[in-house]
Order: structure tokens, then sequence, then C-alpha cells
């Protein structure tokens, strides 16, 4: 009985979950997909996991020193419903940081089989941190 009254609380909250995941999502809501930073020699190479994104739905831009990629996975089936939903759909986002020097000419960026790989030329060759020493302040 107890493992019945369970499945059922599991099913409601799927279906809760997958109706509350049609609502339309800002940037506070976007999911974060699984990204790998990387150097190939000089370069920083992004790897973005986004299978179920069609090409046309993947954006990468640059501003003031930041790498942002962001899209959207969009449900293909209309007219049904879900009993559980466990894929994250909306947008998306991820932003990194680059040197400031970085330009828009220095970006390539290629998407195939669901892997969007962004590579970011010469930006794995920049001087590393400088660490700064902190000292204990006086009290007075």
């Amino acid at each position: 009985m107890i493992t019945e009254m369970n499945r059922i609380s599991d099913t409601m909250s799927s279906i809760e979950t997958s109706q509350a995941g049609e609502r339309e999502r800002g940037y506070a809501d976007a999911w974060s997909p699984p990204t790998d930073i990387l150097a190939r020699g000089d370069d920083l190479v992004v790897r973005c996991e986004v299978p179920g994104v069609y090409e046309e739905d993947v954006a990468v831009s640059l501003s003031h020193g930041v790498l942002t990629i962001s899209g959207e996975r969009r449900r293909d089936d209309d007219d049904v419903v879900y009993y559980s939903s466990e894929r994250y759909m909306g947008t998306f986002r991820r932003d990194i940081s680059l040197p400031e020097e970085i330009s828009e000419n220095d970006i390539e960026a290629s998407y195939g089989e669901g892997l969007l790989e962004v590579t970011v030329h010469g930006a794995a060759n920049t001087a590393a941190p400088r660490k700064i020493s902190v000292r204990r302040r006086k009290r007075q």
C-alpha cells in the first residue's frame, strides 16, 4: 500500500514538474549545459553537451571579455501528456570569462552530434595569475 502511494506521489510530482517546465524561462531559470574547458596547445577549447538542440537554436557571442553560449532546447511533441520529464527544456546559457585582448576573429565554433565546440585561438597562452599576499591588519 505504501509503495503504491509513493508511486502515485512520484507520478504526480513528475506531472507537476513537466507542466511547470512549460512556462517561459528567463536568464535566472536557464539551465547550464555540462561543459569542459581545456587547453589544446595555445588554444582554449570549450565543449558543451547540448543533445537535442538544433544548430539554429545555438548562439555564441563575445562581449566585454565574456564568451556566452546560449540557446534553447524545444519540445518536439505537441498534444502529449508527459508522465515523466527528466530532460531540461527551454533556454540555456553559459558565460565564460576570457582575456580582454581576445576578439571575435579569434573564435571558431562547430556543432555536431549534440556537442558544441568553441575554439578560442591564443587564449590558453595568457599570463598566469599572480598571487597577491594578504597581510594581517593591525588593530587600532
